[in-house]
């Protein structure tokens, strides 16, 4: 169950560093929101990002948190952010493959599918 939860928290990480790549304006735009922009994204998307990346980093801990590998000093329900991250991350991979952005489909598919089914995993084990 850790080697999963890790497994969450790195793709978590890499994705939270794409999406504050996306925020400091590297024109990586469509490979993120649908592949609606290309290039650089809109301020108020940039904002988005920042935005996602924080959401990421937090989603990591969280899993780190469930699976045991880091204990914090006070008390965390984890297991109700399990079943939503996890949810989310079956619709979040679902969304990508719909994307009209082929190098959407083609990296955050797959990443999304990867957590996706570590988080499943987790769930299922805890």
């Amino acid at each position: 169950m850790q080697v999963a939860g890790i497994a969450v928290a790195v793709v978590s990480i890499l994705i939270a560093i794409f999406q504050f790549l996306l925020f400091i304006k590297l024109p990586l735009a469509e490979y993120s929101w649908g592949g609606k922009y290309q290039g650089v994204l809109p301020k108020r998307m940039r904002c988005m990002s920042l935005l996602s990346a924080m959401i990421l980093l937090l989603i990591g801990f969280i899993f780190l948190i469930h699976t045991n590998v880091l204990t914090i000093e006070f008390v965390l329900p984890t297991y109700i952010f399990v079943w939503f991250i996890t949810i989310f991350m079956g619709l979040n991979t679902l969304g990508n493959l719909a994307s009209k952005s082929k190098k959407e489909r083609m990296v955050m598919t797959p990443l999304a599918f990867v957590t996706f089914i570590s988080c499943l995993f987790v769930l299922i084990l805890s």
